[in-house]
């Protein structure tokens, strides 16, 4: 059963009530900030729905500007360039997929009044940066680790030296996984400043957390949308996901996690509180440290997240669909149909383009699934893929999907023939 909240469902009123039809001037529009991955998959869940999805990103070729009916190029940090984009497509919705979008821009759309903001445009400000969720954590009395900020290598050793070693750092914006470094000692300061610098959205500052001796690091998918039943604002909650990171950038998940009923009942609390202090509809991602029964908040990000991409094969509906319902005021089924796991497949060199071997290799495992991207491209460390098993059980299906990303190879080079 879904947690309710004592107020009326406002927000996007209505909106899903009747959808035009897509490339006709009825159309229901979605104006989508971000064309990765994520924003792949949030477009086909619209478009499974009706809804004409018009895709935006820096650069051409994006993995969502491969599936949306319209794919545009413009800088979605810049103010002018997406306000002016938004004039050209008149959209009724618009979803940030990644945390660099312009705030200023979102903050206009919304009083614009003539598209809705997704979750809105002050939940969108206030996630992108760790200073500023961590305030609202505080003020609305979550638990959490005790921080502090860096903005030098030097200041980084001080902070970490006052909260003790081992320690946590990481960029100061959510990033769906990267930049996450555990610090061991002063001799890994340097190393740990370059790192999670080069992901920090301003180029200052890096958060150090103190090292909770936690046994899981879990997301929780805290889905926002109306009950049918009462036409109130109410959240439903997915099955834990556990996931683990490696070389400061996400690895794998797994998804049910097992965990203590306690464990579980404070992490919804935690989830439900902070999703409901930033309101409006959709999937908020919450990240979580748990330590036995107890639980502590690390991060949210207002929109689906790498970590929770295994439940299009875990779930009935996936954190996609699950989000487009949402948005349009649909009603939410998170029923998991069966454990599952993702290994996620990283570039480990600079690559001009991308060759893809051993897909056949991998699909051969028991209900193993392989996932590209389709990125033009690659830096070292990039995210290209995904390999997600399911299986009777989460262990099982983690060990499946690591060996079914084991026989794929990432390489560079130019184009390749069919051949049978």
């Amino acid at each position: 059963m879904p947690e309710h909240f004592d107020k009326p469902a406002i927000n996007t009123p209505a909106l899903g009530d009747s959808i035009g039809t897509a490339l006709t001037p009825n159309a229901t529009r979605v104006m989508l900030l971000g064309a990765g991955e994520l924003g792949k998959e949030i477009a086909g869940a619209f478009q499974n729905l009706g809804l004409e999805v018009h895709a935006v990103e820096r650069y051409h070729g994006a993995p969502a500007h491969q599936v949306a009916q319209f794919a545009h190029v413009a800088d979605i940090n810049d103010e002018e360039a997406v306000w002016a984009l938004a004039q050209e497509i008149r959209p009724d919705v618009v979803v940030p997929e990644v945390e660099m979008v312009s705030v200023p821009a979102l903050n206009r759309l919304e009083e614009s009044g003539f598209c809705t903001v997704v979750p809105t445009a002050r939940a969108c400000a206030d996630t992108w940066n760790r200073a500023s969720i961590r305030q609202i954590a505080e003020s609305i009395g979550l638990p959490g680790t005790a921080y502090k900020f860096a903005t030098s290598a030097e200041e980084l050793g001080e902070a970490a030296a006052q909260l003790g070693f081992p320690c946590i750092v990481k960029s100061d914006a959510a990033t769906s996984g990267r930049g996450h470094v555990v610090v061991h000692g002063p001799e890994e300061i340097a190393e740990c400043w370059a790192n999670v610098h080069r992901v920090s959205t301003d180029k200052r500052h890096v958060v150090v957390e103190r090292f909770v001796d936690f046994d899981h690091e879990v997301t929780l998918l805290a889905v926002r949308s109306v009950d049918p039943a009462t036409g109130c604002l109410a959240t439903w909650f997915s099955e834990p996901i556990g996931h683990r990171h490696e070389g400061g950038d996400l690895a794998e998940s797994w998804q049910p996690l097992a965990i203590s009923e306690q464990a579980l009942e404070n992490a919804r609390s935690v989830a439900a509180r902070i999703s409901n202090e930033l309101g409006g509809r959709g999937v908020y991602c919450v990240e979580l440290f748990v330590s036995g029964d107890d639980v502590y908040f690390s991060a949210v990000s207002p929109r689906p997240s790498d970590a929770a991409m295994l439940t299009l094969r875990t779930q009935r509906f996936s954190e996609f669909d699950l989000h487009a319902r949402a948005i349009l005021g649909y009603p939410i089924d998170v029923t998991l149909t069966s454990p599952g796991a993702a290994v996620v497949l990283h570039a480990e060199r600079d690559m001009k383009e991308v060759v893809v071997s051993g897909v056949r290799e991998a699909l051969s495992f028991p209900e193993t699934d392989v996932r590209v991207f389709g990125k033009p491209g690659a830096y070292a460390g990039r995210r290209l893929g995904l390999v997600v098993a399911t299986a009777d059980t989460a262990d099982l299906a983690r060990e499946n999907a690591s060996l079914a990303a084991r026989a794929i190879t990432l390489s560079d080079g130019g184009p390749r023939k069919w051949r049978t």
